[in-house]
């Protein structure tokens, strides 16, 4: 019988993403209404547009350049993505991760903490 792969938990995703040395650019901030709150600042978000921007004007000139930067464009998004999950996991995992104390009021912010941080992946 084959082997069945485990399926990924947040906490393994976290850990993969998880580099001590990388900086934590994006602070948490609580929104209001029921907004989703981008998975990336304005600044950053823009900054990220503008390269992107700057990749699809040189394509006529450098198709290939131009692809392999957005290759590496998308990777780096994709690894900025990942680190913001990883320090929104880390906050999570410090509020309902108690020493057996943890309340069930506790444990439905938790979830719904989850919620939100899920449909923000979603929608973004």
């Amino acid at each position: 019988m084959a082997e069945r792969d485990e399926q990924p938990t947040t906490a393994s995703i976290a850990e993969a993403a998880r580099d001590e040395d990388a900086p934590t650019t994006r602070e948490r901030t609580e929104t209001g209404g029921g907004d989703l709150e981008p998975l990336l600042g304005q600044d950053e978000a823009g900054q990220f547009r503008d390269r992107w921007q700057s990749i699809q004007a040189r394509f006529v000139d450098e198709p290939r350049t131009s692809v392999e930067q957005a290759d590496a464009l998308v990777a780096e998004l994709m690894q900025r993505l990942s680190q913001t999950f990883a320090d929104e996991r880390k906050q999570l995992e410090q509020e309902w991760s108690g020493d057996g104390d943890v309340d069930t009021e506790t444990h439905r912010v938790a979830v719904q903490r989850y919620r939100s941080f899920f449909e923000r992946l979603l929608s973004a």
